[in-house]
Parts: structure tokens; sequence; C-alpha cells
């Protein structure tokens, strides 16, 4: 685990956004565990997330044109990374989609920056990749390259049903669908890692077998 997802671990612990207990998932699965991005809802942590997606980026050394978020979750992120971008000098520009058509004004579906070059793709989590399947179809329709996707969080989990569950994530599932990499600030292992370290406490400390358990039955391998 490096100091970039140490921190960003930490902090989304401190900022209420990732918390430990016993939650029920949009999979229907009983979590120890639940990321809430939705939470970083105001200007400090939302600046401080949008560093660590811009660190995140460049760390990953992906060549990129500009982003894309996609409505809703991401027109908040693409905007404050691209600021947080611009504070690390690569000044990149950013747009954003409308889940309905505008039919006066610019009109369209897209809002920003022309979308052109290679297009990284912001958004909190993949569940089943459907924003990300909009987003390719968008990007690829203005004649543009999706290039990555951006996300905070990757749980590492398989995707489907329980009686039915695939052999991938759905992060791993919409790399290989689209070709091209998927980037998390952090991931499971590095949670588990956060969990074992003396930086947790021993109030989160107690939740590292729940973690390590729920990693066995539904982690990729």
């Amino acid at each position: 685990m490096s100091k970039l997802q140490q921190e960003f671990i930490q902090f989304s612990v401190d900022a209420g956004v990732l918390r430990f207990g016993e939650f029920i998932t949009k999979a229907g699965r009983k979590s120890p565990y639940f990321f809430n991005a939705g939470l970083f809802n105001d200007g400090a942590t939302l600046g401080k997330l949008a560093d660590f997606y811009a660190q995140a980026l460049l760390d990953s050394g992906v060549e990129f044109d500009m982003l894309f978020g996609p409505a809703y979750k991401g027109i908040t992120l693409a905007a404050a990374t691209s600021v947080a971008l611009a504070g690390k000098g690569r000044n990149a520009p950013f747009a954003y989609n409308r889940k309905e058509a505008k039919d006066h004004g610019e009109g369209g579906t897209t809002v920003g920056a022309k979308l052109q070059g290679r297009v990284v793709i912001v958004d909190d989590v993949i569940s089943a990749g459907t924003s990300v399947g909009e987003s390719v179809e968008i990007i690829r329709a203005a004649g543009a390259t999706p290039c990555a996707v951006l996300i905070a969080l990757d749980r590492m989990e398989r995707s489907g049903k329980d009686e039915a569950l695939s052999a991938n994530s759905a992060v791993q599932e919409v790399s290989k669908l689209y070709n091209m990499p998927v980037i998390p600030i952090a991931n499971l292992n590095d949670l588990m890692g956060y969990l074992s370290g003396s930086g947790a406490g021993a109030e989160l400390a107690q939740y590292k077998d729940a973690v390590a358990a729920y990693r066995q039955k539904y982690g990729v391998a």
C-alpha cells in the first residue's frame, strides 16, 4: 500500500465516507464495510478527494487529453479533478453529459469542452459498468477515444448474483470489454492493509476478520 492509498483510506474514514459494521450492498450482499462517495459533500472534502483523483491519474502514467464525468456523480468529480490537475501543473479540459438532451441554447447532451482526443471517464465506483458503457458510447460518438476509467475505490468483488457469480469483478469486466485500464485510488487489498496496520486503531481493527471473510467469499482471484 502506497502512502497515497493509505492517506486516502484514512481520509475516507475520517470523513465518514468509509464505514464499518453491517451493510447491504446494491448486489444484495451483507458487507462489513460501505463506501459512499456522495458524503464527500463540502468544499474541503471534495477538494481533498479531487487531489487524490488527480494524483492517482498522474501516477498511473496513462496519457490523456481531457476528462469526462457521467451524470450525475461524475459531473462534480470530473470538474473538481480538473481543478486539482490544474493545481499540479496539468490544465486538462472536462465535459459531462445530461440525462436528457437540451433542445434550446447550445443544445445537445454534453456540456463543457469539446470531446476530443484521449478521454478519461471519472466516476466514484463501478458496480455494474452501466455508466461506463454509456460514457464510452457518448465519447466514441463524438469521435474521441475513451482511454481509462478513474474511480475512488475498487471493491475487487466478483460480479453477478450469489447463485451465478462471475469469475471477474465489474472493474475487470469493464477493463476487458472496453480494452482500457481502470485506475482506482485504492482497492480492497489496500483496505485490508490499512486494517492490519497500526493506523486503524483497535476500534476499526476489529473488522479485519470480517472484511477478510467477505473477500474470501466474494473477492476475485
